[in-house]
């Protein structure tokens, strides 16, 4: 007697989970966090690469950024080194910003923020 096998669902392949998480905000600023915390540029690299990919895609990333499609791929690439300024363009079109924090005793924030204002004026 021949015994019927049960359909199991296929398992989400791990790259369109994490491109479907990475669509919150939320859990992109927390992945960027974490290969930060790394150290390794090439890991960062490739979570940047997963961040732009997952909110919009390269081509999408590149028209928010004004950047060239060809210019982004490379500076997301594994040995990409981008200016800051391509950096923080390129966050701020995955709807994430870079920010610090202190690793010691908490600090007053007040007081930086007035030095770099009028470091600016």
């Amino acid at each position: 007697m021949k015994t019927e096998r049960k359909a199991v669902p296929a398992a989400v392949p791990h790259e369109d989970w994490l491109l479907g998480q990475l669509k919150d905000a939320e859990f992109a600023a927390e992945y960027l966090n974490a290969a930060l915390v790394e150290g390794d540029q090439a890991a960062f690299m490739l979570a940047l690469r997963d961040v732009a990919r997952a909110r919009g895609g390269m081509t999408a990333v590149a028209r928010r950024t004004g950047m060239n499609r060809v210019a982004l791929t490379r500076a997301l690439s594994k040995t990409g080194n981008p200016e800051l300024r391509s950096l923080t363009k390129i966050l701020d079109a995955s709807g994430v910003r870079l920010r610090f924090v202190a690793q010691g005793p908490a600090r007053r924030a007040g007081r930086a923020a007035r030095t770099v204002s009028r470091r600016a004026a």
